[in-house]
């Protein structure tokens, strides 16, 4: 409808990544509600809302990859009798020095798309309509120039950090300052903090659609950088070009409720009110 309520989690940040990862690896759509719950219990095994009763997260989180492997496992065998065209066939006709992909590396890239192909996108799409509605100022200029699309959602990534930290390990020694990172140290980075380094960007705690330079680093660096960017970048283009010009009014209908988790800025719920104009 024109006017109402909802939880924009649930009704558009989270289905589009699922719909567009579901497509690609070929699962039917009667399974695609499958790979919101595997991702949630999973990355969420932290958060009370998705722990399950009489089992630690640990436990919980490794029966979610098992029901997924075990999926893949099937879906796997399908495809081998009725190729398509998508990932899991292109998976089992791969093959490297001659050889075909292991089964194992078959399961582990499927587990690999379906968790980092839709809970990231779907955290940037949430926390990216989260700081609209807090800064309606930028939702009206992106309204009046969809030229800034692009670098709007560039600051999206860079304002919502979807992943919170990463660890790495350092392969010789590195001056910092006044301190030495030596190799072998194990140090982790934080996305949140990069992103609003006040050597790097001016004014990094304002939301800025029109930010250029833009040097954030949301989607990782060099050989780490994220393998799935641009697909990412087309999904949060092509939702807001869809959604923002229609938007009118829109303003929280309720207390945001963020992922507990260390490793994943998410946002579990997003409750809006608004009204659209005609499509």
């Amino acid at each position: 409808g024109r006017e109402g309520e909802c939880d924009f989690v649930d009704r558009i940040s989270a289905q589009i990544p699922i719909a567009v990862i579901a497509w690609m690896l070929g699962l039917p759509k009667s399974d695609w509600q499958l790979l919101f719950d595997w991702t949630n219990r999973i990355i969420g095994a932290q958060d009370p809302s998705f722990q399950m009763e009489g089992k630690t997260p640990e436990v919980a989180a490794r029966e979610a990859i098992t029901e997924v492997f075990v999926y893949f496992t099937e879906l796997v065998e399908a495809k081998k009798k009725n190729p398509a065209d998508d990932l899991v066939t292109l998976f089992t006709q791969m093959e490297v020095d001659g050889q075909p992909l292991p089964p194992m590396d078959v399961l582990t890239w499927c587990l690999i798309i379906v968790i980092a192909g839709n809970e990231t996108t779907r955290n940037a799409t949430s926390g990216g309509m989260l700081a609209f509605v807090e800064n309606q100022g930028e939702l009206r200029r992106l309204q009046a120039d969809p030229g800034l699309l692009k670098s709007a959602c560039e600051e999206v990534v860079r304002w919502t950090a979807p992943i919170i930290h990463f660890a790495r390990t350092a392969t010789e020694d590195v001056p910092l300052r006044d301190k030495v990172i030596k190799e072998g140290d194990a140090v982790a980075l934080f996305y949140p903090s990069a992103n609003r380094d006040e050597e790097v960007f001016e004014d990094p705690f304002e939301f800025r659609i029109d930010r250029n330079p833009n040097r954030h680093l949301g989607f990782g660096v060099g050989e780490h950088f994220c393998l799935g960017a641009h697909l990412a970048r087309l999904e949060l283009e092509v939702a807001y070009k869809y959604l923002l010009p229609r938007i009118e009014e829109v303003e929280l209908a309720g207390p945001v409720e963020r992922l507990h988790s260390s490793l994943v800025g998410g946002v579990k719920h997003l409750p809006i009110r608004y009204r659209l104009t005609e499509a």
